[in-house]
């Protein structure tokens, strides 16, 4: 199970800054754009018309469902639309580079659904027009069911252009058998008691976002001056002897072979890796907060299908479809009550395979409490490309140097 779970996270990594600045320069949109939300007669009027097709093709990331696709078939024998599903989105940078141009001449891309991380590019696709506006009075399982957190989230303020697929978490991992109290606060990735054995992310962003929230500084709403705060403190750490190794993936064999006791970490890693290999590792998210990313469901605004689309994205918030997601992929679910469901599937499986299931619907990295969520920022984002590069200048040297 833990290999699925490498394979999403580690291209959602990489796609963050690989390609940011390319990107941005290319195709001259504001990361952090904000245009004037489509009142209520622009979106009757896109969707006037506009009726089901009886098929879908759908984009997302790999090892992002079940590869037997039992919702999608699900789907198609309750209403006659097939489903072209396609695993075609490696890293968000890049996708969005590739669709640009069709979406700029307002011609179709292919794809009627569409699954994109929120962050920079997510709001390129909004600053530019290239979302379609939802009908919300067509998703009604989205209104029942959704975790009102995800209603409010900053990038799309009332769902105007997408509903989220599944989130993750970056907070702190360690192990009990070699750290000798709980873990709770970003300061103990500062504690001299750990020098050599933290573990910190190569990635900037991720760095970034825990020298922030170390300062008392929301990520998302950070400047310049705030990075250069930020980067003065991991640059302490570094020179302290404190970090062992800046990783990527890699972060969780360290841990695994005792090489580091304490490090940055992604939720669904973890998760995994005490599922598949009995490991006892704990994973908190630190009383000043951690990071949290969201994939959402998006329709192109040329979409050919939309309301074929819609009507896929409302069954996955049905309450059993939600929780069938979330059996196979481990990450946040936004649908509470999946929670029950799963449960209840767990209670008809053989002994070894109830557990596990019963562990996905106990754990607070599928299903996070209010607690955890009132502690989850978004990550830092960029209005320009030029920012990006500036704070490329702070960060990535501490990674490299």
């Amino acid at each position: 199970m833990s290999q699925r779970r490498l394979g999403r996270r580690d291209a959602l990594r990489i796609g963050g800054l690989s390609a940011l600045g390319a990107a941005l320069a290319a195709c001259g949109v504001e990361g952090k754009g904000e245009p004037d939300a489509p009142t209520a007669s622009s979106i009757a009027t896109f969707w006037d018309g506009k009726v089901k097709n009886g098929r879908v093709d759908f984009a997302n990331w790999p090892l992002y469902m079940d590869p037997a696709k039992p919702e999608l078939a699900a789907f198609t024998k309750r209403t006659g639309i097939q489903v072209n599903y396609q695993e075609v989105i490696q890293e968000m940078a890049p996708w969005f580079a590739k669709v640009q141009p069709q979406l700029s001449a307002r011609q179709p891309i292919g794809f009627d659904l569409m699954v994109i991380t929120n962050g920079i590019q997510f709001g390129q696709f909004r600053a530019a027009g290239f979302l379609a506006p939802l009908d919300h009075s067509r998703l009604p399982n989205f209104a029942k069911n959704a975790a009102p957190k995800y209603t409010q989230e900053s990038f799309d303020p009332a769902n105007v252009f997408s509903v989220p697929w599944a989130s993750g978490i970056t907070g702190i991992a360690y192990d009990p058998a070699k750290v000798k109290r709980p873990i709770t606060k970003l300061a103990d990735l500062w504690d001299p008691a750990y020098k050599g054995r933290v573990g910190m992310m190569s990635d900037p962003t991720e760095l970034a976002n825990f020298g922030l929230l170390a300062e008392g500084i929301t990520p998302g709403e950070s400047g310049e001056a705030d990075w250069k705060k930020a980067a003065a403190r991991l640059q302490r750490q570094k020179d302290a002897g404190i970090v062992r190794n800046y990783y990527e993936q890699d972060y969780l064999d360290a841990l695994g072979k005792g090489e580091i006791w304490i490090s940055q970490a992604w939720s669904g890693d973890i998760f995994q890796k005490n599922l598949s290999e009995g490991t006892n590792l704990k994973f908190v998210i630190p009383q000043e907060g951690g990071t949290i990313w969201t994939d959402n469901f998006a329709i192109p605004v040329t979409a050919a299908n939309p309301v074929d689309a819609l009507m896929l994205i409302d069954f996955f918030y049905e309450i059993e479809n939600a929780a069938s997601l979330a059996e196979y992929i481990n990450y946040v679910c936004p649908v509470p009550a999946a929670q029950a469901q799963i449960r209840k599937d767990a209670a008809a499986l053989t002994a070894d395979m109830r557990d596990e299931m019963l562990a996905v619907a106990a754990s607070p990295l599928v299903f996070p409490t209010d607690d955890d969520y009132r502690k989850l920022h978004y990550y830092v984002g960029f209005d320009t490309a030029e920012e990006q590069r500036d704070f490329n200048r702070l960060f990535e040297p501490i990674v490299l140097s």
